[in-house]
């Protein structure tokens, strides 16, 4: 009897821990009976039937993927719309569905990607063709509605702040005067830069203010609590978003619009931070743009981070053999102290295209600063270390090579 086969896909930006998502749904795929190909870059890729077959790579170089960051089948950006607005996309879809005999769909990615698979649940009444589709959440934004938090995020927040724990004490050690400024994703969200308070353990401690787009920036609060931050610690660490914006709502570093995106291309708010505070009070500040480093940490992993990405990719196969359609496998926090979650069903419908921002109970009443609630949601995200087998002194990670069909 011939196996039902299904098709995973990876889409949108990678994160350290995407591909213990693809060991989970490929290892579970094994466990259960079911034939797992995955397309090279994404949906890119699948249009162009460019597709592999997993069960042709071994179960060890499979428990391998747990340790490499990036996305070990290539990923792309490339979205499919409605069938009224892209009918050759889904008719092409559908002949290299129906040409492998595949049946069921995985989509490992954001709020976007999410967007796509939720048109794509109604494929059989556009197509004539049956097709299960199963979400898998990702992205280090964390900006995913309907999980507590999404796969990728904690590794995130646990490089982020040992990098600015790590940048505090080297400050420290130079004297007095010192502003230093990292720049973090998060075009419309503070997620990513928020993580970074987890570094400090004291008031004195980096960072000293967060700048979040949840928050309108307003440059002489800003001015008057960096004077602050240098009176009262000598020093002035300050974790900012991409995407801060103005009272106008504008984006403070918004550059020309991306053809490959659809949106504007951002990067470059913590330089133009630097050169307000060096226009308004004549001092340098160093300025760090983490960019890639936040998301390829895989040395940095956490433990709690691997886990999940894992069991979100298990659980999605097991779904879509039991029949089920049109959901992405959520997490639901149960407690924080000891850190509990459990694995809930949340429609595709409540998820695609929609963002999760930090809520106002997560935001300090300064705007420069979270809660101790917001705290304690994040650190059991960062929780444990998951090191990576490592070769003459670096990682040892091995790309593995995939068979195509």
């Amino acid at each position: 009897m011939t196996k039902p086969r299904a098709v995973y896909l990876q889409s949108g930006g990678p994160t350290a821990v995407l591909n213990a998502s693809a060991q989970g749904a490929i290892e579970t795929a094994r466990r259960l009976g079911l034939s797992l190909y995955a397309a090279f870059d994404g949906l890119a890729g699948l249009l162009e039937g460019r597709l592999c077959d997993t069960d042709g790579v071994s179960d060890t170089a499979i428990a391998q993927l747990a340790f490499m960051p990036g996305g070990s089948f290539g990923v792309s950006r490339r979205m499919i719309g409605t069938f009224e607005e892209a009918p050759e996309d889904w008719l092409r879809l559908r002949d290299v569905l129906a040409k492998h005999d595949i049946h069921y769909l995985l989509i490992n990615g954001g709020n976007g990607s999410l967007g796509c698979a939720e048109r794509l649940v109604d494929f059989e009444k556009h197509t004539g063709y049956k097709l299960g589709v199963i979400g898998v959440p990702k992205t280090i934004d964390n900006d995913l509605v309907g999980t507590d938090n999404s796969p990728g995020y904690g590794s995130s927040a646990k490089f982020l702040a040992s990098a600015m724990r790590e940048v505090g004490l080297d400050m420290t050690s130079m004297g007095w005067g010192r502003v230093f400024i990292m720049e973090t994703m998060g075009r419309h969200t503070g997620w990513l830069a928020a993580a970074c308070a987890a570094s400090s353990r004291s008031p004195q401690e980096a960072p000293h203010l967060l700048l979040l787009p949840e928050v309108p920036f307003d440059e002489q609060r800003f001015l008057a609590a960096l004077d602050a931050s240098l009176a009262k610690y000598g020093q002035c660490a300050i974790a900012v978003a991409e995407g801060i914006t103005g009272k106008d709502g504008r984006f403070v570093a918004e550059a020309k619009k991306s053809e490959t995106y659809g949106h504007e291309q951002l990067g470059g708010a913590g330089h133009w931070l630097a050169q307000l505070i060096l226009r308004e009070r004549g001092i340098s500040a160093h300025v760090a743009q983490v960019d890639y480093l936040q998301r390829a940490g895989g040395h940095l992993a956490s433990t709690t981070d691997v886990r999940q990405a894992y069991v979100m990719g298990e659980r999605a196969v097991e779904w879509l053999l039991a029949g089920k359609t049109g959901l992405m496998a959520g997490i639901k926090r149960l407690n924080d102290h000891p850190y509990c979650w459990d694995v809930v069903e949340v429609p595709l419908s409540e998820v695609g295209d929609k963002e999760k921002r930090l809520p106002p109970e997560f935001i300090g009443e300064d705007g420069f600063s979270v809660t101790q609630a917001f705290l304690d949601y994040v650190k059991p995200l960062m929780e444990g270390e998951r090191i990576p087998p490592f070769k003459d002194g670096l990682p040892d990670y091995r790309p593995i090579a995939w068979p195509k069909v």
